[in-house]
């Protein structure tokens, strides 16, 4: 017997997360989604974990390319965040009139961020509707000014 999707749903909202955007690129394609499924797991080697659902583009791009980019907005971010979260839909591009740019391996990152991460993934999982993607960090990039971008219980809030 398996849980109740909307209980584990309820019950994930207590958790308060950073908000991130993942990006990649593939034959010429660059495309992103807000993700809240992002972590540390190692410092040597340096590496990070995201977690995609399989149904969407950005997953097909990561996959395909075997690489990803990371964001992680900052407050007063939240306009970006809505249009990665799908307020654009996905077949558009949602990085058009953005200031971009790059740092190892070509995957758009989103200028201004807290932090960037630039990855190569070395690992996946398939689990249920999604995919953990394990990426060595080549390269990131801070710029903390200001204070993250939290998301708790279906909505925005900022370190008090």
């Amino acid at each position: 017997m398996f849980l109740d999707p909307e209980v584990l749903r309820n019950a994930m909202r207590q958790w308060a997360t950073g908000v991130v955007i993942v990006t990649a690129t593939h034959d010429g394609l660059a495309h992103g989604m807000t993700v809240s499924s992002f972590t540390s797991v190692s410092l040597t080697p340096p590496q990070v974990l995201i977690s995609l659902a399989q149904n969407t583009r950005t997953h097909e791009l990561v996959k395909n390319a075997h690489t990803f980019g990371i964001t992680i907005l900052s407050e007063g971010q939240q306009d970006l965040s809505d249009r990665f979260a799908g307020r654009i839909a996905d077949e558009q591009d949602r990085l058009a009139g953005l200031q971009t740019f790059t740092l190892e391996t070509g995957v758009p990152l989103i200028e201004p961020g807290l932090a960037h991460f630039d990855c190569r993934v070395i690992a996946t999982f398939a689990s249920g509707t999604h995919t953990i993607f394990i990426g060595a960090v080549l390269a990131a990039r801070t710029n903390a000014e200001t204070g993250p971008l939290l998301y708790y219980d279906r909505g925005y809030r900022r370190i008090a």
